[in-house]
């Protein structure tokens, strides 16, 4: 099969302990571990943890971990001052991305590239990143900012600082079990962009900026976006079996089902349906019970047209949960990398100090030049002016 152009699908391009997909079976594995038993059992800090240091803390140094995340989360004065000057209109993904680019600045020991300066590069980039994408909200709201505490859980300071007011027990749990969900998955594209950077002995936060810039693209991280702009336009669940109809006889594409891993449901996709299932309940949306719509309308399609079974992803069920949570809708993305940023981070770092490769080895792969040719010596170059004369011709 040529596989020139499938996107790099099924190539195997590097070894890694941090994470596995079962296609077939429907499951996912961070560093040994079920994502479902970490939903049930864990918390987004202690799943960082994992993911960082390849093992489940111990007490003291999970309190220890969680302690550093919390003093690192307010931002230096001359990037929230920054983020003052961006237009209202500015986006989140680009505001996002600036503002890492921004961080390297306030690392005083950017000399340092040891695996200890990149663990706590994490810490601060895990830190700062939801502080960033809060403040700017509010920022383009005309609000004032709402500046961290150092206490309370990763998720419930996020909402915190996002609403103003303290979020209760059950959305700051539902939040951190969505962080969880999110927060790794193999070499999907930002993952790779990030150890393609990192690769080139580029420092984390070059590498975390690319990774952004890749999620921010609507087949990636954007998704969501494009799922909830859908539900939108959709509008009543009476409306969901028609419109999908329409949209696949047209040759579109229903965003949040299917996926390029999975052969069956991803498992992340049942958590938030189940999660969007509480939250309408608990707001009185109508989100959930459309997506709910729109799954069995394009499952019934697909079988009935294509004899092809297909399957929800993660972006089918976060939409309509965050938007039921009273989340903006363009931060659906940004969300994706207050999470994902604990798994990018693990992956940088093993790029940079895997065992079996110390000093990683620079991504290069080939092409296949099917550009102009003109003849067995290539094409001759005509001076300008004789170019012009030969055109008029």
């Amino acid at each position: 099969m040529d596989t020139r152009n499938i996107g790099l699908r099924n190539i195997e391009v590097a070894d890694t302990k941090i994470s596995s997909i079962d296609g077939e079976n429907g499951k996912l594995i961070y560093r040994g571990y079920d994502i479902l038993d970490l939903v049930s059992h864990s918390t987004f800090e202690e799943t960082a943890y994992l993911l960082l240091f390849g093992e489940l803390p111990s007490t003291g140094s999970l309190a220890d971990f969680s302690r550093r995340l919390r003093q690192a989360r307010s931002l230096p004065e001359p990037i929230l001052k920054t983020l003052m000057t961006r237009p209202t209109r500015a986006r989140p993904m680009d505001v996002l991305q600036s503002s890492i680019s921004e961080l390297p600045d306030y690392d005083i020991n950017m000399d340092d590239d040891l695996k200890e300066a990149n663990i706590e590069r994490a810490v601060v980039l895990m830190s700062k990143i939801p502080t960033i994408v809060a403040a700017w909200d509010r920022i383009r709201k005309g609000l004032q900012v709402v500046d961290p505490r150092e206490e309370g859980s990763h998720a419930a300071s996020f909402l915190y600082m996002l609403r103003g007011k303290e979020p209760n027990e059950e959305e700051s749990k539902i939040f951190d079990i969505c962080l969880i969900l999110h927060a790794e998955h193999s070499f999907n594209a930002s993952t790779f962009a990030a150890r393609e950077i990192a690769s080139t002995r580029a420092h984390m936060y070059a590498s975390i900026g690319g990774a952004v810039g890749a999620l921010s693209g609507e087949l990636h991280g954007g998704a969501n976006i494009q799922v909830m702009k859908m539900l939108l336009e959709i509008g009543d669940p009476n409306k969901a079996e028609e419109w999908v109809e329409d949209k696949l006889e047209r040759g579109g594409r229903v965003m949040g089902m299917g996926h390029a891993v999975y052969k069956t449901t991803d498992p992340r996709a049942d958590v938030l349906s189940s999660l969007s299932r509480i939250v309408a309940h608990q707001t009185g949306t109508k989100w959930f019970e459309i997506t709910e719509c729109v799954e069995k309308a394009t499952k019934k399609y697909m079988l009935e047209h294509h004899k092809q079974p297909i399957y929800p992803n993660v972006d089918l069920y976060s939409a309509s949960l965050y938007y039921s949570m009273g989340i903006p809708m363009d931060l659906n993305t940004p969300i994706f990398a207050i999470s994902r940023i604990s798994g990018w981070c693990a992956h940088v770092i093993e790029e940079k100090f895997a065992e079996a490769a110390p000093k990683p080895a620079l991504y290069r792969p080939m092409a296949l030049y099917v550009g102009r040719y003109c003849g067995p010596m290539g094409c001759e170059y005509i001076p300008i002016d004789n170019r012009a004369k030969e055109l008029d011709a």
